[in-house]
């Protein structure tokens, strides 16, 4: 038809990224409000190497490049990840010398400022169009974390928490 705009429509991607070893940064998970996010948008970036983030760019997800300090420095590119528990909530699983344990909405937010050694994680892609406009945004499927433990979690790791039993005990009246 005369004066219609033609809309090229970006193929469907599907490709899961899984990255292991992952260098995450710029952590929200508690979603808390701040100059470059809204409250309650829970997210993090994570780092990338220059042919995975040539590879996605082509793809269309929203590969973003930190600005070097020094400018003979090569940029760095990082993929920010949405953190979102509506439809399909990511599995978030945290390693310590004591196991492993699943985090929920509600605790997830200890890993804003939990010292971290490594980070495996799973990216799941959602491919959105709007106002003949179309790209890939990034969403967590899953993520393990192994926190960093200083000396003395390791020397107290097998004493037992008194604190703990008396909570789950019957109270004596």
């Amino acid at each position: 038809m005369k004066g219609e705009k033609k809309v090229k429509k970006n193929k469907e991607i599907t490709r899961i990224i899984s990255i292991e070893n992952a260098k995450i940064v710029f952590r929200n998970f508690s979603g808390k409000p701040g100059r470059y996010n809204p409250d309650g948008y829970r997210n993090f970036s994570v780092l990338l190497d220059e042919v995975i983030a040539s590879e996605l760019e082509a793809d269309g997800w929203n590969v973003r490049y930190l600005t070097p300090k020094d400018p003979e420095d090569a940029r760095q590119a990082y993929l920010q990840v949405a953190v979102k528990y509506t439809n399909f909530p990511p599995k978030v699983v945290v390693i310590s010398g004591t196991g492993k344990s699943v985090l929920e909405e509600e605790n997830i937010s200890i890993l804003d400022w939990a010292e971290i050694e490594n980070v495996d994680l799973i990216i799941r892609p959602y491919n959105w169009e709007m106002n003949e406009k179309s790209g890939v945004k990034a969403y967590l499927k899953s993520i393990y974390v192994t926190l960093i433990e200083d000396e003395f979690a390791k020397k107290y790791r097998d004493v037992p928490d008194s604190a703990r039993s008396s909570i789950d005990e019957e109270p004596p009246f």
